[in-house]
């Protein structure tokens, strides 16, 4: 360590809904025995910043950890703070070690590190825990981690080292960049749940078929609401007994619905588990009106929902992809395509090598569409994808489409999809829509076409060190996301450009820089030449970022 560790430090903290403060006197924190210090050398300002700073203690990452961790322990960490206690913003970070607790085991001084955000194994209430949120994250220019809250069950670390050779913004888009990986690669679960709780409501007269998929997942629990006394029957047949014919509160893994009542729908909706898979069997009916659905649940709650038009339970979980990855000679559109996040999901589609596919990027912002057009169609030409970019404001855009991946977090965005869709149609909720929303969806069109919709939130530890491997050997270069800089005096103004999307790219605040305003790199000459001069062909790379650190004095 070659500098001085001070005892304030410039954090940009969160205090309230709609509430960011500057502040330059925050305490850095002195670690405890199993405690981590690091100094942050860059951080990534992300739309998922935003909804934290609308929400603040309603976000479902902003609550109390529920299970993981004692309560004991988290009153050790100074960096925990759920609920309305204030909160440092940013989670896509590059940092370096620069002191530790006698008991930390796994962690050096020194050493350089990309933070993994998603704390999966610390559960909160809709969601889990997550740096940024319910610990403190990266928008200061020191953070302290706890080595029991990084280091999860299977004792893998979510401190992942990272070489010198690459600029620390190159680093901290991995973040970013393996949430939209984790969006595509995530296993779905393609059948009822082995050993969970299984609810079973049917409505009168109706025909219950495909048990048999359901009593081979030995459900631990089934609770059974059947008006009939031979759907009681085949219930029995299949091997199936009922422990309950009540409704609690508790959640369920699945629930099966054999009928098309609207309110019956809206109710059983609020019975799902988070991971849980609401099974709609129509059985030749309609519901024949627009169903209030959990649709920030998707995306949050990592709930799915399922269906088919006739009386086999089995063959809606048949409709279930095993991920939600690009299909050969998919119509793929996304939605928000010139945002930072838009821009992943096109680059991305483009290069997946799967023969046939074609794309369409909206959005509703001509500087963007120009700044994604400069990036992508000459790739999309190269890799052989059709290639179009609308601006929604003057065209829609052409379906029907079989794969959507969504941008903004939107219910009716959902709603819109559903009637742009293609049989077998994915649409991939990637925008978190608050865990709260509802937005009415036709079921009755979802179902006909086996339309799946699915969302994820964050990113594995495995998600990261894929495109870290990609990034480290030079096969992918995140530093093309980046359209401007700033220190913390500009961070709050980056925020305000993430929300109102005035930059097509990432913002990328440096802490060290303290005062620095945000400065797009097309004005960097002005305040920097000489690291504007280090510029590859306008675009942001490690050079620039060396002469930054030379102009500014930074020191590890």
């Amino acid at each position: 360590m070659t500098a001085t560790i001070p005892a304030k430090q410039y954090a940009l903290q969160l205090v309230g809904p709609g509430k960011l403060e500057l502040n330059t006197a925050k305490e850095v924190f002195t670690p405890g025995p199993h405690q981590i210090l690091a100094k942050v050398e860059c951080v990534g300002l992300c739309f998922s910043d935003m909804k934290l700073l609308k929400q603040f203690d309603q976000h479902a990452r902003k609550s109390e950890v529920k299970t993981g961790l004692g309560v004991d322990v988290l009153k050790q960490i100074p960096s925990y703070v759920p609920g309305s206690k204030p909160t440092v913003p940013g989670h896509e970070v590059t940092v370096r070690i620069v002191a530790v607790g006698p008991q930390v085991q796994r962690h050096k001084v020194g050493q350089r590190v990309l933070v993994q955000t998603d704390y999966r194994d610390l559960p909160t209430g809709a969601s889990n825990s997550a740096f940024g949120y319910n610990f403190e994250g990266a928008l200061q220019e020191y953070v302290l981690m706890d080595e029991r809250v990084v280091v999860d069950k299977s004792g893998e670390s979510f401190l992942i080292p990272v070489p010198e050779e690459r600029s620390a913004s190159a680093i901290a888009l991995v973040e970013p960049w393996a949430c939209v990986e984790d969006s595509y690669v995530t296993e779905e679960r393609q059948g009822p749940k082995a050993g969970g709780r299984l609810l079973i409501v049917a409505d009168a007269g109706a025909r219950l078929d495909g048990l048999a998929v359901l009593a081979a997942a030995k459900p631990a629990v089934v609770t059974a609401i059947l008006p009939d006394a031979a759907q009681q029957q085949a219930l029995a047949a299949a091997g199936l007994k009922a422990t309950s014919g009540d409704l609690t509160t508790e959640g369920f893994d699945d629930v099966v619905y054999f009928g098309c009542s609207k309110a019956v729908i809206e109710l059983l909706n609020d019975k799902l588990a988070g991971r849980g898979i609401f099974n709609l069997v129509l059985g030749g009916k309609r519901i024949g009106a627009p169903v209030s659905v959990g649709v920030g649940r998707v995306h949050y709650g990592l709930t799915r929902w399922v269906g088919t038009t006739g009386s086999d339970a089995a063959a809606s979980y048949a409709t279930i992809p095993k991920t939600g990855e690009i299909r050969a000679n998919d119509k793929v559109v996304v939605i928000g395509a010139g945002g930072p996040m838009g821009q992943m999901h096109v680059l991305r589609t483009i290069c997946t090598g799967k023969p046939g596919i074609s794309l369409v990027g909206t959005d509703m912002d001509d500087g963007r569409i120009q700044g994604l057009n400069e990036k992508a169609a000459a790739l999309a030409q190269a890799n052989k994808v059709g290639f179009q970019l609308v601006n929604t404001k003057n065209q829609p855009a052409k379906g029907p489409f079989t794969y959507h991946a969504l941008m903004a977090p939107v219910g009716a965005l959902v709603a819109a999809a559903i009637q742009d869709s293609a049989e077998g149609a994915i649409i991939n909720i990637f925008a978190g829509i608050p865990a709260p929303v509802k937005q009415d969806l036709d079921l009755d069109t979802y179902v006909a076409r086996k339309v799946f919709m699915f969302g994820t939130s964050g990113s594995t530890i495995n998600d990261m060190k894929i495109v870290l491997q990609k990034v480290v050997s030079g096969a992918f270069d995140t530093d093309v996301s980046v359209d401007a800089i700033s220190g913390m005096r500009g961070a709050q103004a980056g925020i305000d450009a993430v929300e109102n999307r005035t930059l097509a790219g990432k913002i990328m605040v440096y802490p060290w820089l303290k005062d620095v305003g945000l400065v797009p790199l097309k004005d960097l000459a002005k305040p920097y030449p000489t690291v504007a001069a280090k510029l590859d062909g306008g675009k942001w790379c490690k050079a620039a970022e060396d002469e930054l650190k030379k102009v500014a004095g930074f020191a590890n």
